[in-house]
């Protein structure tokens, strides 16, 4: 059990002196980044030297993304850059993930067993139960560096018995969030290993509410497009995704963990007809205090000025509309394939 601490500072942050001086220093840097489709979509393809981004419809969620950042709620210079780096990184993923498939076809061809999704709100005790399972080895699951990059560059294939450069890079991100978040992972535990959300997975077709995390903690210009879009063809891709990972390094059947699944039951069987949803219950109240106050103790990083009052309503509002649309879906999850977990059961011996 962690012992208990308080975070006084989520509206004035205090940041360590050497992580200041080097925003300062990123100040030119982020004035010259340009957040548009076309800019980035170029420098992916410059970075890789690969073309082929696959079948359309990710570009609105691209545009959708980018336009938030510009336009919802002010950048600092690190937050520029970080969701800068963040989303090439997908349109890089991407990419790499087409050029295998087009390498290797058989690909689409990999079956999977019916994947145990987890569903839930944020702070849920979704994480836990997402772990447990995650421990027992006939489920296939994603470690946080394989999240970061799915697939590594053949420029970047290591020799037999050498290290996964993306272990390093993994490790690198974590350090350089441990200085400026000492408190995270008390909050939200992350290890290079670390079994991670398929949210990221979901981002390189740009469907998911991973972005509304992305910069200040809150993207009402993707959240609107995310809400009106059906998220079918989503997953669809993530199904895609899933396939190469299972023929890169094996597994079967699938253990999948997001909150966003909380709304998506349609969309969840329309792909994986076969799935077991199991959903978490906790009080929505506590719920919202506890996303709250971690996405705004976390927004210190990428908001020019947090304002965790806002971050608050934004989640309260966000969290409601996700339990509606729960309640309006749950029944198209088959009875026999739907499992409910309360929190303050589940978590009792905590």
């Amino acid at each position: 059990m962690t012992d208990p601490f308080r975070i006084d500072d989520l509206a004035a942050p205090v940041l360590p002196a050497g992580f200041v001086e080097q925003a300062r220093q990123l100040e030119p840097l982020a004035a010259q980044i340009r957040l548009e489709p076309d800019a980035l979509i170029a420098q992916a393809m410059r970075e890789t030297g690969l073309q082929d981004f696959g079948a359309d419809g990710w570009q609105a969620g691209l545009a959708a993304v980018l336009a938030g950042l510009r336009d919802d709620v002010p950048l600092s210079p690190v937050g520029k850059l970080s969701a800068l780096a963040q989303v090439l990184q997908f349109l890089k993923n991407r990419l790499l993930l087409e050029d295998l498939i087009r390498r290797h076809p058989e690909i689409e061809q990999v079956e999977m067993e019916p994947p145990l999704v987890i569903a839930g709100l944020p702070r849920s005790g979704t994480t836990h139960l997402h772990s447990l399972v995650a421990a027992d080895t006939r489920f296939r699951s994603l470690p946080w560096w394989e999240a970061l990059e799915p697939v590594l560059a053949e420029a970047e294939r290591p020799a037999e018995g050498a290290p996964d450069p993306r272990l390093a890079r993994a490790a690198e991100g974590i350090a350089m969030r441990d200085q400026v978040l000492p408190h995270f992972n008390a909050m939200h535990e992350m290890t290079v290993d670390h079994v991670h959300e398929e949210i990221h997975l979901l981002a390189l077709d740009m469907g998911t509410m991973y972005f509304e995390n992305l910069g200040t903690g809150m993207l009402p210009t993707y959240r609107d497009h995310y809400l009106a879009e059906d998220q079918t063809p989503h997953y669809r891709y993530l199904r895609r995704v899933m396939q190469a990972l299972q023929w890169l390094r094996g597994g079967t059947r699938w253990v999948l963990k997001s909150p966003q699944h909380l709304e998506q039951a349609p969309a969840i069987f329309e792909v994986f007809p076969d799935a077991v949803l199991a959903t978490t219950h906790r009080d929505p109240v506590s719920t919202v205090a506890s996303f709250a106050t971690m996405i705004a103790y976390s927004s210190r990083m990428g908001a020019a000025k947090p304002d965790p009052v806002a971050l608050g309503h934004y989640w309260a509002d966000r969290i409601e509309t996700m339990l509606r649309r729960c309640v309006e879906t749950r029944e198209q999850a088959p009875a026999a394939q739907s499992i409910d977990v309360l929190f303050h059961e589940y978590m009792a011996g905590e």
